[in-house]
Order: C-alpha cells, then structure tokens, then sequence
C-alpha cells in the first residue's frame, strides 16, 4: 500500500490539512485541552477552543505555537497525533509524506523543530517549505515566471510579506504582527477606554463583525459583554467600528511598513512588475475590512484579496503535491 502525501499549515491560529487527490480534509483551530493534574490530552480543534475561558484552574486550553513557531512541541505533537489519527492518514504499515509550512523568518533550529515534530506525530519524510510561497501558489500566482509576484500573508501569529520570482523568495519581512495581535489590541483599548474585561473570543469576534483598518467608513455597533473592572461585575456596553479602527491601527501601520521594506529592497525591474501586477493579501487577516484599500493606497500599487485566503497556504501544499514532479520526487532527484 503506498503512503499518503499530505500537506499541512500548521499555524498559530488554525491547522489545514491537505491530502493528495482528496482535497481540504481538515481546517481546526490549533488547540488543545489539557488536565494538568494527569497531563491528559482532553479535547482538540474546536471543541478545546469552545473551553477557552471557561474551565476549571485544572484544565487549561493550550494554543503550542506563538508567532508562526512551536511554543510548545510535546502539545503540538500530541495535537498532529490526534489530527492524523481521526482523518486516519496513517496506516499499519505505511507513514505519510507531508510538506509542512513554516515562516520565512524561522531559525534552522525552528525549522528543524518543525519537521522533528511532523515525524514524531506519524511523518514518514517531512519537507518544509516557507509560507509566502505557498500562499502565492495557493492563490493561483504563476511565480516560476522571470516576473514578480507580491504577496501578502497575514496569518494568526505572524505577517509574511514577500517578491518572489522564478520560483523563489527575492525579498521578503515577517513581522510578529497579525491577526492575534489585531485581538490583543482590541483587548487592550476596551480595558483603557471602557474598563470593561473581555475574552479573545470576544476581542475575535468583534474584529471579525465589526473590525475595519479605514479611518472614515460607515459606523457599525456591536454589543459586548465583559467584567467592569471599577465594579468586578458582568457590564454591557455598545463598540463601534470607528473605536475598532482606532484600537488596530498600530498594527495595520506595522503591517503597511513592511510591506513597504519589502518594495525598498525588490530590484527595479521586479518593482516595475509589480506596479503593474500589484500585491495579494492571503491569510485570515486579509478579511479585515478595507485593508486592501488602505495598503494599496499607501504603497501606490494595485492590492487585492485572493479568493480563498484563510485557504492558500494549504491549497499551495497541494499543488506542489498533485504536480507530477512533485515536491518528494524532486527531492528525491536531489537526494
């Protein structure tokens, strides 16, 4: 029976797994449920998320990776376990291959963590690849064309911004500013401004229904629940889009001047091309209301939102998978 080739984004807020001829199989949150009394694993993906804020001092719901890197391997581990066991990617006899990604900024030792991490969860041989290609690939980019291709990845722990041409990364910046940041930071200004508590699952929510990085845009409201600081007791209070634009507005000028480190350091006739192709925005962050206007209008350059962005970097994996020279094969010509 011949082994699985699988591709995996394992990334600071979600876990997306590929498989060769069948498609997205799995999108999960990454996170894990944990007793710290027996170090027992209790729930993974979305149920341990739904225990988020909510358990006893005991268990604690645990996110492994930070910033786009393990934060803690034994949990990530256990979670890949569990991930390939329920899709049932390993078999009695056979492993699966898997190319996994990672940021373009990791240390050797990270990457290295990454790949030892794959092969302890079931890995028969692990390639990593850096995520900005991917996510170029995913999103239909020809980059193995002598022309530049931009893209901008924002995912959950770290913002990719990278020129790639004939297959390859000319320049590129990871910041550690992404969507967990923009969470934090909404956090953050509901306690200063209104002394009121909140969860990230509320902070997430509000950057998701009501979150924008315009200045002037129409007001949306939202209502939140959280805990008064002054009082200690549940409060309800009213959030506009306008507060929320102020509260992300840091990390959008943080994402906007690496973007623009990135266009400083690309060769003119690269920069040339991308005056005229323009920049795409992958990842969950790029959903953030009116961010592709905003970068296009500070860099001077066309940006638009790829079709499946939460999807591309995974979707890359299985392109270079369903190649048919693909990613193990070329390797293995290496090798």
């Amino acid at each position: 029976m011949f082994s699985k080739d699988i591709g995996i984004d394992l990334g600071t807020a979600n876990v997306l797994i590929y498989v060769k001829g069948k498609g997205i199989i799995l999108n999960e949150p990454s996170v894990v449920a944990m007793d710290r009394k027996t170090n027992e694993v209790l729930a993974v993906g979305k149920e341990a998320r739904k225990m988020m804020g909510r358990t006893p001092k005991h268990i604690v719901a645990i996110r492994p990776l930070k910033d786009g890197v393990i934060h803690d391997f034994d949990v990530t581990e256990a979670m890949l376990k569990h991930f390939i066991h329920i899709l049932k990617l390993k078999g009695f006899m056979t492993k699966p291959r898997i190319l996994i990604c990672c940021p373009t900024n990791v240390t050797s030792i990270e990457q290295n963590a990454i790949r030892e991490v794959a092969e302890k969860a079931g890995g028969k041989k692990v390639y990593v690849e850096v995520e900005p290609k991917m996510a170029a690939i995913g999103a239909g980019l020809d980059i193995y064309q002598p022309s530049a291709s931009m893209v901008i990845d924002i995912g959950g722990g770290t913002t990719d911004v990278a020129v790639l041409s004939m297959g390859d990364i000319v320049t590129s910046e990871t910041i550690k500013t992404a969507g967990d940041r923009f969470d934090q930071q909404i956090m953050r200004y509901v306690k200063q401004h209104h002394k009121l508590l909140i969860g990230e699952k509320t902070a997430e929510k509000i950057k998701v229904e009501i979150g924008t990085a315009l200045q002037h845009t129409e007001g949306k409201e939202m209502e939140i629940r959280g805990r008064d600081i002054l009082t200690g007791f549940p409060k309800t209070l009213i959030i506009t889009s306008m507060e929320v634009e102020q509260a992300l507005r840091e990390s959008v000028q943080l994402i906007v001047e690496a973007a623009r480190m990135v266009l400083e350091k690309t060769p003119p006739e690269l920069g040339s091309d991308i005056i005229e192709s323009g920049a795409i925005l992958t990842g969950g962050g790029a959903l953030l209301d009116g961010l592709d206007q905003l970068l296009a209008k500070k860099l001077e350059v066309p940006v638009s939102i790829a079709e499946n962005p939460m999807e591309c970097v995974v979707l890359g994996t299985g392109l270079m998978l369903e190649a048919k020279e693909n990613i193990f094969r070329q390797k293995n010509k290496v090798n």
